[in-house]
């Protein structure tokens, strides 16, 4: 066995039992949904609940995708945040028109990429979308009390990305393009000037004619300004923009 073959193959075995190994670690079960059947007529926009039980020995993300056919549903379905450990998550979807079916619902956990997300349980239903309103009844606690963990751990996701710090590169790049664009919009105002002074012709009428534009784009602002005086508060961004 030559040496380039082999080393692909002690690669792709490695791969192969990465993907077992997260298919292993992470486990999902549906508890009890809402609606409780499993075949019913789900009225329009109205959501259909799954209450998840999870363990997972590495932080991952679940989904709760309908499908029907084999493929996937027409609806809508929720996002997701990070799950550690073990505990309850929450799944919903909501069939976007009448007549639109379910009869399977795939629970896949992992990152999100198509080869790192597999599917570690699946729920059997038969859902059909109606045409009648939803009912008025309201969800039962646990799908109020997911909602809100959801939420704060949202929340603490969002202030946590906050609190980290602007990499030096980020914050190069960023002021390399904001300088960039201020360069672009003087050189936007002063390159027709300096052009119709120098050329004759038609060149220099082909100069003046982005002089024309932002001599319409100030009067744009002048008039604008005259009728509500805060409707060009940032006129200098408005010129940038213009010139460039």
């Amino acid at each position: 066995m030559s040496r380039g073959l082999y080393v692909t193959l002690v690669v792709l075995s490695a791969w192969l039992a990465s993907t077992e190994s997260a298919r292993a670690e992470t486990r999902v079960r549906v508890v009890e949904t809402y609606p409780a059947e499993t075949e019913l007529t789900l009225a329009r926009n109205q959501r259909f609940y799954l209450r998840l039980a999870y363990e997972t020995d590495a932080p991952v993300k679940i989904w709760a995708q309908p499908h029907y056919g084999g493929k996937p549903a027409n609806a809508g379905s929720h996002g997701s945040r990070t799950y550690a450990g073990s505990g309850e998550a929450l799944g919903w979807f909501f069939l976007m028109q009448p007549g639109d079916r379910v009869d399977e619902i795939r629970i896949v956990a992992g990152s999100g990429g198509r080869n790192s997300t597999p599917l570690v349980a699946t729920h059997r239903v038969r859902i059909v979308g109606g045409t009648g309103a939803a009912a008025v009844d309201a969800p039962p606690p646990w799908v109020a009390s997911l909602r809100a963990l959801d939420e704060a751990a949202r929340q603490a996701e969002a202030a946590a990305r906050a609190a980290e710090p602007t990499s030096v590169g980020w914050s190069l790049l960023v002021s390399i393009l904001g300088l960039g664009a201020l360069a672009l919009g003087i050189a936007g105002i002063v390159g027709p000037v300096v052009a119709a002074r120098r050329w004759r012709g038609g060149w220099r009428l082909a100069a003046l004619a982005p002089a024309v534009l932002m001599g319409l784009v100030l009067l744009n602002i002048l008039v604008g300004t005259l009728v509500d005086s805060s409707s060009h508060n940032l006129w200098p961004f408005e010129l940038l923009m213009a010139a460039g």
